[in-house]
């Protein structure tokens, strides 16, 4: 915002408090990533001024060019979060709503993916509901944060629900565990393992396992939210 001075914020509508004042932004993920990668990655948050930030709704529609792009809500990754849909390539601009596929561990050229369930709203039922609704609108790719377009999509979707699935029961089993986020780490990270032979792939466990540090450490400690929220 500090370098385009004429450019006005759209953001979600719970997202645009912490957009004019990110205080408690940062110290979420401050929490989460510790000092030193929060100065690596991010340094210092700078406010926007509120007379350049405005919220966004389900359904908006803004021009750009000669596209009409649209917004509709995406919770299940956040309940902060929209994705847009670009008619002219008929792909879904996803943030983290639609998974993560890194190349390093795409199979015979084809992309794996894997949900994210990371800190501090993952929901598996509204995640799951907000991929059907990316899919109804039949898109020919999606345009991933992390990372890339990939295409076909009904695989991907059909990977990524199926993971969902699996990544809920083994997270309801393990929810009394003594030894919680361990547990939660090591069965997810078997998890990804698993379904990565299972697709092909003929990297190293240990390869697997160093390629989703990061992941399987943020995905349990995600997990562990939801489970804390849900009824006794």
């Amino acid at each position: 915002m500090q370098h385009l001075p004429n450019a006005t914020l759209l953001v979600h509508p719970r997202g645009l408090r912490h957009m004019l004042d990110p205080s408690a932004l940062y110290q979420g993920a401050l929490a989460v990533y510790g000092q030193a990668e929060m100065d690596r990655s991010y340094g210092q948050l700078v406010p926007v001024p509120a007379e350049r930030a405005q919220p966004s709704s389900d359904g908006q529609t803004i021009t750009l060019g000669r596209r009409t792009l649209t917004l509709v809500d995406t919770p299940g990754h956040a309940r902060h979060h929209h994705c847009i849909w670009d008619p002219v390539s008929r792909g879904w601009f996803t943030g983290d709503s639609f998974g993560l596929s890194y190349r390093e561990l795409d199979v015979n050229g084809k992309p794996w993916i894997l949900p994210t369930t990371t800190p501090v709203q993952f929901e598996p039922d509204a995640a799951r509901a907000t991929i059907h609704r990316l899919m109804a609108a039949q898109p020919e790719r999606v345009y991933l944060t992390h990372y890339g377009a990939l295409s076909p999509v009904a695989p991907l979707a059909e990977a990524l629900l199926r993971l969902l699935d699996e990544v809920e029961t083994l997270g309801l089993a393990l929810r009394q565990h003594p030894q919680r986020h361990a547990a939660l780490s090591a069965a997810l990270l078997a998890l990804y393992q698993h379904d990565l032979r299972a697709a092909g792939s003929t990297l190293p466990a240990e390869r697997v396992a160093d390629l989703l540090t990061l992941d399987v450490e943020l995905n349990a400690q995600g997990m562990a939210c939801w489970l804390d929220r849900l009824p006794a």
